[in-house]
Order: C-alpha cells, then structure tokens, then sequence
C-alpha cells in the first residue's frame, strides 16, 4: 500500500491520504482532516500554563492623579502642572491622551502631566467647575492659569503651557 503525506495548515496535524488498490483514484489532497475533540482537549490539558502579560507599544507618560492626591501633585508643585480631566467613555479624551503623553515626553522635568477621571473623581471636578470632557487646565504655583476646553491641536496645547511657563 502506498501512501503519501500531504499537510493541512499549520495550526493542525498532518493528515494521511491513502492510496489503495480498492480505490481508482488517490484522495483528495485539499481534503482536511481535523484531530478529533478529544484530542485537541487532552493537548490544552496537558499544555503548560501560560502567564501572559499584555504589552502595550505605547506606555502612557501622564500619571494618574486622585482626590487623594491632588493637594501634593498639583497644588504643592515645584513646577508647572497639566491637569487632563477625561471619563473612561469619552472617544474624544482618547486623542487627547496621545496628545498630553507626546507634551510629557517633550516637556519631562518643566512640566508635570496628570489625568482625572472625573467619574472616579467628582468633587474634584465639580471644584474647578468642569461640566465636559476633555478639559485640559494648568497650574503654576498651585494656582489655575489656563483652561483647554475640547479636543485642540497640539499647537494649541503648546501655546498655553509656554505661556505659563513663561509668566
């Protein structure tokens, strides 16, 4: 009897196409054969577990800032503070989120980028008399200076925290 092997797609086991006296013709290689139920149980059961951690290509360079932290990073500050005020909801505090992580990067040890959840934290938020988001404020010396209300190109965002840092 001859026989021949022919391979299905990677993530399965190579089947057998028989070729016999019984049959007039070989079968069809394109046919699949999958393992059986059985077998693909007794593969995962006997898998080592795994512990897989998610990566993320973009690590976010604005902390998160609370109610319970909000008197000793941004009213306490040494330096300049950005303050985001988003809801986890919020499509268009997502863009500016990039925005504010690229402005931490750039402008890390002048200024100090924060976000508020303002879900989380309402009382904060209803201080400073936030009633949407995105809302962006600065602060220098503990002391509100300017206000970004919307999702604005980074430009805008640029102009308002050198003028704060340069009053």
């Amino acid at each position: 009897m001859a026989s021949s092997t022919s391979f299905s797609p990677s993530h399965l086991a190579p089947t057998r196409a028989v070729s016999s006296p019984l049959f007039s013709s070989k079968l069809n290689p394109s046919r699949v054969s999958y393992p059986s139920r059985t077998r693909i149980l007794k593969l995962a059961h006997d898998a080592p577990l795994l512990n897989l951690k998610v990566l993320s290509a973009h690590e976010p360079k604005a902390a998160v800032v609370t109610k319970d932290s909000w008197k000793k990073s941004i009213l306490s500050s040494d330096v300049p503070v950005l303050v985001e005020f988003y809801a986890s909801w919020c499509g268009p505090c997502r863009m500016v989120h990039r925005v504010i992580d690229e402005i931490a990067g750039e402008y890390d040890g002048k200024l100090n980028c924060f976000l508020l959840n303002t879900d989380n934290d309402l009382p904060i938020a209803e201080d400073y008399e936030i009633k949407a988001v995105p809302v962006v404020l600065l602060f220098k010396n503990g002391e509100k200076r300017e206000s970004i209300v919307g999702t604005m190109p980074k430009e805008f965002y640029i102009s308002a925290i050198e003028r704060v840092l340069e009053s």
